[in-house]
C-alpha cells in the first residue's frame, strides 16, 4: 500500500512549530455529530436527488419502521399558491417514497423489480404543514405488511403511516401496492417500454388558467377545457421536471393524483380549495398515447364547512382512477 503525504516547498519545511504546517487530526472534544443525507435516490424511484424526501430508517420490529424525512422550506412545485405551507400532496409523495424504499431496503425487494400501486390515501393537518424558519424535519412510524404470492417474487404490500412533525401528528397514510419482477410486467404490459422520448399525447390543448385550478405558473397545470361540464382533458407537460422526473411507460399516478386537486378546484372555481386528505384508487394504468378524461362532481357530507369531491379518469370508457378529495374552501 502506497501512503500520500502532504508536503510543503523545500524552502519553507514544515515544523511543529510553524503555524502554516498541515495541523495533523484533531482530538475529539466530544462526540461526533450525527451526519444526515437523503437515502439512494434509486430506492424511491426518483431520477433528482432534490426530489429525495427521505433521509433514513431504523427498524422497530418485524414489520414497523421508524423512517426520518425532511421537506425543504421552498419547492418549486410542492407548496400552497401562498408559500406559507407544504403541499398536502407532498405528504402522499413521502408516504409513497416509504414503501417503496422499504420494500427493497428491508424486504429485499431487488431494483430491477416493478411496483404497481393500487391505493393511495393521505390525511393532513393543515397546521403542521406550516413553513418555518427551517427545513421541516419529520419522523414517519410505517408498518409495511408482505404476503408473497405463490410464486414467492410476486409481493402484495400493505403500508400504513403516521407522520409526525416533531411530537405532533403532520399526516396519517396508507398505501397497496405489488412487486413484480420485470418480465412478468413485461408479459403484463404487453411490451410497453420505458420512454425517455414521449409519444404524442392522446389530445392538445391550452391548458386552462392557473388560477382556476390553484396553480401559480401555466407549466404545473395538467388540465384542459372540454366540452361537458365537470370535465376536462388531462394534459400535463410530459417534460415536467417534477410530474415526469424519470423514464416511465405510462403516465405517473402522481399526476394523477394531481389532476384530481386540480379538477376539485376548477368546479369551484373562482373559490379556492386545498383538500387536506384524499383516498385514491388505481384501476389501471394510464397510457401516454391515449385521450383521458377527467371528471369531478361534489358529493354531500356531514360537514358543511367541508368540501367533498369526487374525481374520476378514464380512457377508451374505461376507468384507470378514482379519487375522494376532502378540503375546506377559502372564501376570501
Amino acid at each position: 500500500m502506497t501512503l500520500l503525504a502532504f508536503r510543503t516547498p523545500a524552502s519553507a519545511p514544515a515544523t511543529a512549530e510553524d503555524p502554516g504546517a498541515f495541523p495533523g487530526p484533531a482530538l475529539a472534544a466530544g462526540p461526533e455529530p450525527r451526519l444526515t443525507s437523503t437515502v439512494a435516490k434509486e430506492y424511491v424511484h426518483r431520477a433528482c436527488h432534490a426530489e429525495v424526501f427521505l433521509t433514513g430508517s431504523e427498524q422497530l420490529n418485524e414489520t414497523t419502521f421508524a423512517v426520518s424525512a425532511q421537506w425543504p422550506r421552498a419547492h418549486t412545485f410542492f407548496s400552497t399558491p401562498d408559500g406559507t405551507r407544504h403541499d398536502p400532496i407532498q405528504a402522499a409523495e413521502t408516504i409513497r417514497q416509504a414503501g417503496l424504499y422499504l420494500a427493497h431496503t428491508r424486504f429485499g425487494v431487488p431494483l430491477d423489480h416493478k411496483f404497481m400501486m393500487w391505493n393511495l390515501d393521505y390525511t393532513t393537518r393543515p397546521r403542521q404543514l406550516l413553513i418555518g424558519a427551517t427545513p421541516t424535519d419529520l419522523t414517519i412510524e410505517a408498518k409495511l405488511v408482505a404476503q408473497p404470492r405463490r410464486t414467492r417474487t410476486t409481493v402484495d404490500f400493505t403500508l400504513s403511516t403516521i407522520v409526525r412533525r416533531g411530537t405532533q401528528l403532520a399526516a396519517t397514510g396508507h398505501a397497496r401496492f405489488t412487486t413484480v419482477p420485470n418480465a412478468t410486467y413485461q408479459r403484463l404490459r404487453r411490451g410497453r417500454h420505458e420512454v425517455d422520448a414521449l409519444p404524442a399525447p392522446g389530445v392538445t390543448a391550452e391548458p386552462l388558467p392557473p388560477a382556476r385550478v390553484g396553480r401559480l405558473r401555466p407549466c404545473d397545470v395538467v388540465l384542459s377545457p372540454a366540452d361537458a361540464p365537470g370535465t376536462w382533458h388531462l394534459t400535463p407537460d410530459f417534460w415536467h421536471p417534477i410530474l415526469f422526473d424519470h423514464a416511465n411507460d405510462h403516465i405517473p399516478g402522481m399526476v394523477l393524483l394531481e389532476a384530481a386537486r386540480q379538477a376539485t378546484n376548477a368546479l369551484t372555481s373562482p373559490v379556492a380549495v386545498t383538500p387536506t386528505s384524499a383516498a385514491t384508487t388505481f384501476h389501471r394504468y394510464a397510457e401516454y398515447d391515449a385521450a383521458t378524461t377527467i371528471t369531478a362532481r361534489h358529493t354531500p357530507g356531514e360537514d358543511e364547512d367541508t368540501l367533498t369531491t369526487t374525481v374520476t379518469g378514464h380512457q377508451h370508457g374505461e376507468p384507470i382512477f378514482t379519487t375522494v378529495l376532502t378540503g375546506h374552501p377559502d372564501h376570501r
